[in-house]
Formats: structure tokens, sequence, C-alpha cells
């Protein structure tokens, strides 16, 4: 699941998320390993588990940095009064809070291969779901007003980031293979047409016909998201000025 299907399908690598609800701007950031190094399937799944325990490993270090910077600035902080909703809001912005709600939930997988790939005319990259799938199906989501997102089991946040090595996913510290599941909460009807207008996944909709990609959205009563517990830190922006 690299980030281009050989120039035949083109979308753009940024992911811009708008938080209607929130009224923030969000920025997943898209991240592909260029590697000139043998990319066999062994390579792939080898690869794959080491930058999984790098980022878990990772992911633990920062978390209990994150315990003890929060009990020092507790401590040195003058006691004030909270404010409940405003914390409720941006616990909510920053997805510290589970949270259910109607929505939709979007799915894609790969294609078959055919008996005979060589005389099929096809490249193995029209088989396969790319990172841009991906990024078209959550970009049309926050456009059409979600106010919170899921992929796979894990809750997508302002610095989420989206990884892929091969045809494996990586999030949060973790690895998916298809099909990848992309739930979103907000207006089912509103989410819907919003990802039926996205020039990108209609372009992937064009190769589920010709090449029987997977895919379905289907509209949900409740969704169940939970809510994310890794870090919020940002390394590299800074407010302009």
């Amino acid at each position: 699941m690299d980030g281009s299907r050989t120039g035949r399908r083109k979308g753009s690598v940024a992911v811009g998320l708008v938080a209607a609800g929130a009224g923030l701007l969000f920025a997943t950031s898209a991240t592909l390993f260029d590697d000139d190094a043998d990319r066999s399937p062994t390579n792939l799944v080898d690869l794959a588990r080491v930058e999984t325990a790098r980022l878990e490993d990772n992911e633990a270090e920062v978390a209990a940095l994150r315990k003890e910077r929060d009990a020092l600035v507790a401590a040195q902080q003058p006691q004030t009064e909270p404010d409940p909703e405003r914390a409720e809001l941006m616990a909510l912005a920053a997805g510290r809070t589970p949270v259910t709600g109607p929505g939709v939930v979007v799915e894609l997988w790969d294609a078959p291969a055919p008996p005979d790939l060589s005389s099929s005319g096809l490249h193995p990259d029209d088989l396969v779901v790319h990172q841009q799938d991906l990024e078209a199906v959550m970009n049309a989501l926050w456009v059409g007003g979600a106010e919170a997102m899921m992929i796979q089991d894990q809750r997508i946040t302002s610095t989420s980031s989206v990884r892929c090595v091969g045809n494996v996913l990586l999030l949060h510290g973790r690895h998916y293979s298809p099909p990848y599941r992309v739930s979103a909460i907000g207006d089912p009807d509103a989410l819907s047409a919003a990802v039926e207008a996205s020039p990108g996944v209609q372009v992937y909709q064009q190769y589920v016909q010709a090449v029987g990609l997977g895919w379905s959205m289907e509209e949900a009563q409740a969704i169940d998201m939970p809510a994310y517990t890794g870090s919020l830190r940002l390394d590299h922006v800074r407010a302009a000025g």
C-alpha cells in the first residue's frame, strides 16, 4: 500500500482534516518509506514488525514522560476553578473522550489477482488499496462534517500519522492489513454525500468497477469510538506571527 499507482491514480498526500464541530483545522501527516532495498513480502513484513516495535516503545516512553510532566506542571501551578464545559470541548477535539453517535463506515480492500496477471494488462499496483485512497475517504468525511473519526480500532487526532510500508498500514504503533475500515461520526447523509462527491473517491470507484477493488459504505445508527490515549505532542509546528 504505497502512495502511488505508477502515475495512474493521483491524489494529495497531505490530509486536510476539517472538524466542523470543534472549529479546528486538523492535519494528518502521511509518510511513505522509500527504500532501495529488496521489497519482497518477507522483507516488508519484517520491516513492518521492526517499525511497529519501535513505535510501540516510543509511544510507551512518551506516555510515561507525559505523566511526569503533567505531575510537575500541576504541582507548580496555582489551583484554579476549572471550566468543565471548556475542558470537555478540548478533550473532545483532541480525541481524549470516548464518543458515540450516528455516522458512516467505509471499507476498502484489495482486488483478487487474475490467474495470469502478466497477460491481463494489469499492474500489481492496480489491485491494492493505496494510502491516497484512504486519504481521499478521510478528507471527504472531514469536509462532510465528521465530528470524530476512527481507522480500524484507533481514534484519529490532529497528530495522527498514517504510514504505509508496502501493503501494511502503520498507525499509532500498530500495523494493519486490508480490509481498511474508516468510521466517522456525524450526519450520515452529509457524510455520504461528501464521500460520493470526492474526486479521489470517484477515481477509486473506477478501479472498483474495472479490476474489482473492494468498497462498501454503510450508514450506522451508533458508532462507538474509544478515547485516544497516545501523545499529542507537536515537534515542528509553530504559530505564525
